[in-house]
């Protein structure tokens, strides 16, 4: 494979054409000085001389000892003196794990630029970024930098089955397994490795949540060697391997007659069974599980509650230093829709705020973002700032599963911005859900096709949830710049007028798919395209609950479900009252007439139909911003992201007139305007 714009993403490290950054960068980079004595520090020295020969057109020489008066160091606090005596006390203190300082300095007739951290994965990041600067133009004179993560969990989640599929998966088949195998194209995942490091992810599970039988064999002696091959592969960059596990796998694979997780002999097995992983695999993460949810097996089957569940496998691991992340997405999805007073959003409260404090300390739960399934638009989940005595963990869905799968544009960033800016209020003022969370997992959007994420666009969206994990308090502008600077150009249209489309995006598609919060209008299975009955009468517990009145789900404590109440009382005062619910979820806590009045003036049937015809015509903006680019941006790349906004177009008019009609027929009203609605 060439390591194109395609492959490479955002480290294309094409040639830097400022001629003063230039050759400021080259007197600097031409020298690279490193004790290369652990693989990290190897993979930041390959990275750093991939990165200067694309962007400065030369050749670095690297040494063990500095013999030049202009250079890049490189090394670990501790290890180099000539690093140690220009670190000062206070810099040493302000960088923690993983953490890294960049510091230009100028001493002694030297002016040279210093690249170090507390630990090799922090030197390894701190390559990354000092790459980072120079690829977006940044001048180096003076900087003195650090960074720290602000997530110690910086993990990505494939729903890759061993058959090649992927479970919400939108760009091809897995990098990880074919034909029921595991690959032997270690080079592709290598490639990966970098992509992941370079955002900051240390922590990957390489296999489906839903662990079918065939991925339930991952853990055993015909595997284990293989997946081994590709932990290898990723320790290289930083990055852990865990595996989503199968509840019942005593049974399926042990041939015991129980899974209970008091049984004696089942903990006996998982414990067996991690020894036997850790073999193989000396740093292995540990286990992610969906149990009892989806008709997976776990612990109920056992009259046992979760915290058994998952203290028991947390046990199995804890002395390997592995964690049991716990998937909090538990509901019935055996649902009578004419039961008004069951509320799919309520389940994960009710099973696991009783269980607060009951999980081992390597236990992290990990908890959507919202309380029903990535929606577009939904309230944070309640768990946030509900549990306090537990590690929480942000479960994020990068793959656009409701939010058009990657052949719409859907920036995520400003969305992902908004919920963990949330303020839980349950420490009083302040408690925002990235201060309280101890990581934050990603479902991840790449396959094998060439360019990744299936739309090329959609790399922005797994570079901007690695950096906003990384590093919550950036701006969604300031990611998003970085990204377009990094993968197209430094000409200030291109970054302009990609940056305005990205940002803009997330809005765009909600205007023309579901308002003001309601969700699941989409067709059942592959939740692809309009439907806005295609869950109304389902089990999963999916309404809008619209009738000849009004539309939206009445979740009050007054005369609704009483799911306002599972949030602290400053924010269950403001959903429960429909003139202080914030109107972009008024449908998801409010049943409302089409003819109530929003703060706009629109009655709410109005800015139904307002808001689908802006959002249609939003998409051929799209269109029309990016067309104005065709003379900047390479061929083969402009006329693929110029399809799939031809594909958003046609789309988005559907999803318009389907909606619109649906409402029009269900109220009798008619459109203001006078427009088309059939």
């Amino acid at each position: 494979m060439s390591e194109d714009l395609y492959e490479s993403c955002w480290l294309n490290y094409r040639k830097i054409e400022d001629p003063y950054l230039l050759k400021q960068y080259s007197n600097w980079c031409a020298n690279f000085v490193a004790v290369v004595d652990t693989p990290l520090i190897q993979s930041a020295l390959n990275e750093f001389d991939m990165g200067i020969r694309g962007m400065l057109g030369i050749i670095p020489f690297i040494s063990t000892t500095v013999n030049k008066t202009s250079f890049v160091i490189v090394g670990v606090l501790g290890n180099n003196p000539e690093i140690d005596r220009e670190v000062s006390v206070s810099e040493q203190n302000s960088i923690m794990e993983d953490g890294y300082l960049i510091k230009n300095i100028k001493a002694g007739g030297k002016c040279y630029i210093v690249v170090t951290g507390k630990n090799d994965r922090g030197v390894l990041y701190g390559i990354f970024e000092l790459l980072r600067l120079i690829r977006i133009n940044t001048d180096l004179n003076g900087i003195a930098k650090i960074e720290n993560p602000c997530n110690a969990l910086r993990v990505v989640n494939h729903w890759d089955n061993m058959d090649g599929s992927i479970e919400r998966g939108y760009a091809g088949k897995s990098i990880f397994f074919e034909d029921n195998k595991i690959t032997r194209n270690l080079k592709r995942i290598r490639s990966y490795g970098r992509l992941l490091a370079s955002i900051g992810i240390n922590g990957v599970v390489i296999n489906n949540v839903n662990a079918h039988e065939t991925e339930t064999k991952l853990i055993t002696k015909e595997y284990l060697p293989y997946v081994a091959e590709i932990a290898d592969v990723f320790r290289e960059y930083g990055i852990r391997l865990f595996l989503s596990v199968n509840f019942a796998s005593p049974i399926e694979l042990g041939g015991l007659r129980t899974a209970d997780p008091l049984d004696d002999e089942v903990k006996n097995w998982w414990q067996k069974k991690a020894e036997e992983i850790y073999a193989y695999i000396c740093d292995f993460g540990g286990f992610l599980v969906k149990a009892d949810s989806e008709f997976r097996p776990g612990p109920f089957t056992y009259n046992r509650n979760h915290a058994d569940g998952a203290n028991m496998l947390a046990e199995a691991v804890k002395p390997h230093g592995g964690v049991v992340f716990w998937r909090c997405f538990v509901y019935n999805c055996l649902q009578d829709w004419r039961n008004k007073t069951i509320d799919r959003a309520k389940a994960a409260y009710d099973h696991f705020m009783p269980l607060d404090g009951m999980f081992n300390d390597n236990v992290v739960l990990q908890i959507k973002n919202g309380p029903m399934d990535f929606q577009v638009r939904e309230p944070v989940s309640p768990l946030f700032g509900g549990l306090t005595k537990t590690k929480t963990m942000l479960e994020l869905q990068i793959t656009q599963e409701y939010t058009g799968q990657q052949k719409h544009l859907c920036y995520l960033a400003p969305m992902w911005k908004e919920i963990m800016n949330f303020d839980t209020c349950c420490k009083g003022e302040g408690s925002t859900v990235d201060s309280i969370i101890s990581g934050v997992a990603g479902v991840a959007n790449v396959g094998d096709d060439l360019n990744w994420t299936g739309f090329q666009l959609a790399q922005s969206n797994l570079f901007g949830f690695g950096r906003l994990v990384w590093n919550p308090s950036l701006s969604s502008r300031e990611i998003t710049e970085e990204w377009v600077r990094m993968t197209y150009s430094n000409d200030e249209e291109v970054v302009n007028t990609v940056l305005e489309m990205l940002l803009k995006s997330w809005k765009i598609y909600e205007s023309y798919t579901s308002p003001l919060g309601i969700g699941w209008m989409v067709n059942p299975g592959h939740h692809y395209g309009p439907n806005v009955d295609g869950y109304e009468y389902s089990k999963w517990g999916t309404y809008h609950r619209a009738d000849l009145e009004g539309i939206g789900v009445d979740r009050t404590v007054r005369s609704g479900t009483g799911f306002t109440k599972q949030y602290c009382s400053e924010i269950a005062s403001k959903y429960e009252k429909l003139d202080t619910c914030p109107e972009e979820l008024l449908l998801f806590f409010h049943h409302v007439p089409y003819t109530y009045r929003l703060k706009s003036g629109e009655t709410l049937i109005q800015y139904i139909y307002n808001t689908h015809f802006d959002g249609a015509d939003e998409a051929v903006k799209l269109k029309e911003k990016w067309q104005s680019l065709r003379e900047k941006i390479k061929e083969p790349y402009f006329l693929h992201v110029l399809e799939r906004l031809e594909g958003q177009i046609e789309h988005a008019k559907e999803w318009r007139d389907v909606i619109n009609s649906y409402f029009y027929r269900k109220s009798g009203i008619k459109d203001e305007l006078g427009r088309q609605i059939y």
